[in-house]
C-alpha cells in the first residue's frame, strides 16, 4: 500500500495499489494508477495515468499567431483603404480600390477571429471557413488594387492564411 497525491487538488490519499482505480475523496478527480507501489512511494510523485492529450489541432499555433495579427492589420487596412477611398472620391478617377480594401479589411478581421476562436478544433469546419474567408480576401484584394498597391501585400498576406488552412486541413486527415 502507497500514498499518492491527487493532481487535481494536491489531496494526500492513502492506501493504494499499483493498477487500482483511485477516487479523491475530496475533489472526486478519477485516477489510475499504473507503477508499482512501491516506485509510487519512494518518488512522492504520482502516477496517476491521466488521459493521453492529443497531438492537439493542426498548426494551432499559427491560427492563434495569424489570427491576431489579421486583427490587428484590420485597423491598418481599414485606415489605408479610407484614405485611398478619399483619394479616388477627390480625385475622380473611377477606382474602386478603397472600397475593395474595406472589405478586405472586414474579410480579414473575420478570419481573424475564426482563426483564433477554432485554432484548438480538431474538425475541418474552421478551416474550411478560413479558406472561404481569406480565399475571398485574396482576391478581392488583388482583383480591386488598383493604384493602391499595399492592397497586394494585404491580398498576399490572406493568400498566405488561406493556403496555410489548407495545409491544417490536409494535415487533420
Amino acid at each position: 500500500m502507497a500514498s499518492v497525491k491527487c493532481p487535481k487538488c494536491s489531496n494526500l490519499i492513502s492506501g493504494v495499489q499499483a493498477g487500482q482505480s483511485v477516487k479523491c475523496p475530496k475533489c472526486s478527480y478519477v485516477m489510475k494508477l499504473s507503477a508499482p507501489s512501491n516506485v509510487q512511494a519512494s518518488s512522492g510523485a504520482p502516477m496517476a495515468q491521466n488521459k493521453k492529450k492529443s497531438g492537439g489541432a493542426p498548426l494551432a499555433t499559427w491560427k492563434l499567431v495569424s489570427g491576431i495579427l489579421s486583427m490587428v492589420l484590420f485597423l491598418v487596412v481599414v485606415f489605408q483603404s479610407c484614405a485611398v477611398g478619399a483619394y479616388n472620391a477627390l480625385s475622380n478617377n473611377g477606382e474602386v480600390s478603397g472600397s475593395g480594401g474595406i472589405v478586405v479589411a472586414i474579410l480579414m478581421l473575420s478570419g481573424g477571429i475564426v482563426s483564433v476562436a477554432t485554432r484548438k478544433s480538431e474538425g475541418n469546419g474552421g478551416n474550411i471557413a478560413l479558406i472561404v474567408l481569406f480565399g475571398l480576401a485574396s482576391l478581392t484584394g488583388f482583383a480591386l488594387a488598383g493604384s493602391f498597391s499595399d492592397l497586394n501585400i494585404w491580398a498576399f498576406w490572406c493568400l498566405v492564411n488561406a493556403i496555410l488552412a489548407i495545409v491544417a486541413m490536409v494535415k487533420n486527415k
